[in-house]
């Protein structure tokens, strides 16, 4: 990757931004379970943020993909897991299907307001049977003359709470799993739509999760993204977007942990030394830090290719397990040097341990990452994925 000023610029926009912003707050959004989503990404949509990617046209920037991971790479030195988490529930998770195969008027209508952070969007694919197995949701959405009618529960839903619209995914006809499937704008206020209270979670604290509930859910036809049928591949193809964002939210948080561990432990003396005195404390701190540049230069290579047209999910899926198991690595590695300071619930290591859990579950988990690998790899030729 080479980063023009244009990229720089960006990054010290959203840095600033991170700093002005958002970490002043994230103890008060942890405690209260919930961040301010419209108010936050208001003020984002107004430093051009939430479109970065995004046509021209309906209020984005129009620039690379590159740029979105400078954006989520600066994000990573959020205070915490959740508030970065919906944020790029909305940049890369919830639009890029409705930016890239949704009708003029569909995205006139969602994506120009998403853009500009009039409207908060959450991507509902995950079912209580139906985590990292896309294919085996039951939310059915069935035609009825100009509308479709959709019935069914979706969990674990970002933002949801405070979300006016989802991007969801549901069964649409008889066809083969991977060919029954499209994806449908539902507005969160639609007769029908009914929310679980916030779930409550082992990390992610700042971040509203709740399961979502469709009974006869009635929306127009024309909120259908693409065709009827596309929705599993046209997810698939969101997916490289969204394993590549969340890998990217790593390694800025990683080395804030590994800096703050260097600095406590150059402090805290035991034994008539330092523990940063201890060659075995620094060489796997220095480990460390090489694993984190690694990983960064694995998903700094997947972008590349990926703004030049090449199918990179043997890659994002490489960076996305790496990140994932990278991250409860680190965590869990520097607060064994914190010693009973660091199992305090605020300690902002303790933070980092329980937020970096959900990365090798949300998303895909590591075993599913592994799965597409090994499909690739020509080993496993079972069916899915």
């Amino acid at each position: 990757m080479l980063f023009t000023d244009q990229h720089n610029e960006l990054r010290r926009t959203v840095a600033r931004f991170v700093e002005e912003e958002v970490n002043p707050h994230v103890d008060e959004w942890e405690e209260a379970g919930i961040f301010p989503a419209h108010e936050l990404f208001k003020k984002m949509g107004n430093l051009g943020l939430l479109g970065i990617s995004k046509p021209e046209e309906y209020g984005g920037l129009g620039l690379d993909y590159s740029y979105e991971m400078v954006l989520a790479e600066e994000l990573g030195g959020i205070r915490c897991g959740g508030v970065p988490m919906g944020i790029s529930v909305q940049t890369n998770m919830a639009t890029p299907a409705l930016a890239r195969f949704g009708s003029d008027d569909l995205r006139a209508e969602f994506l120009a307001p998403a853009i500009a952070g009039d409207m908060v969007a959450s991507i509902a694919v995950s079912e209580p049977h139906a985590g990292s197995d896309v294919a085996a949701i039951r939310t059915k959405a069935v035609r009825d003359g100009d509308d479709y009618v959709i019935s069914g529960t979706k969990m674990w839903i970002t933002n949801s709470t405070q979300a006016d619209f989802l991007c969801l995914l549901a069964n649409t006809g008889d066809a083969p799993a991977h060919k029954n499937k499209s994806l449908i704008v539902v507005p969160t206020k639609t007769k029908g739509v009914s929310f679980s209270p916030r779930l409550n979670k082992l990390g992610m604290r700042s971040s509203d999760t709740a399961q979502i509930f469709l009974d006869e859910v009635r929306v127009p036809a024309r909120y259908l993204i693409g065709r009827e049928g596309d929705g599993f591949r046209m997810q698939m193809m969101q997916f490289q977007e969204e394993r590549l964002c969340a890998a990217m939210l790593g390694p800025k948080g990683m080395e804030r942990s590994i800096q703050l561990t260097i600095d406590y432990a150059r402090e805290r003396e035991m034994f008539g030394s330092t523990v940063l005195d201890n060659q075995v404390v620094q060489y796997r701190l220095a480990e460390l830090a090489t694993e984190v540049e690694a990983l960064r230069s694995l998903i700094y290579r997947a972008t590349e290719e990926y703004i030049n047209g090449v199918d990179v999910t043997r890659l994002a899926s490489m960076a996305k397990l790496k990140a994932g198991r990278l991250a409860r690595e680190v965590s869990d590695a520097c607060l064994q040097y914190w010693g009973g300071m660091g199992f305090m619930w605020d300690n902002p290591i303790a933070r980092s341990y329980r937020d970096s859990r959900l990365s090798s579950i949300g998303g895909g988990s590591d075993e599913t990452m592994l799965r597409i690998l090994s499909k690739i790899m020509g080993m496993d030729k079972s069916k899915g994925l």
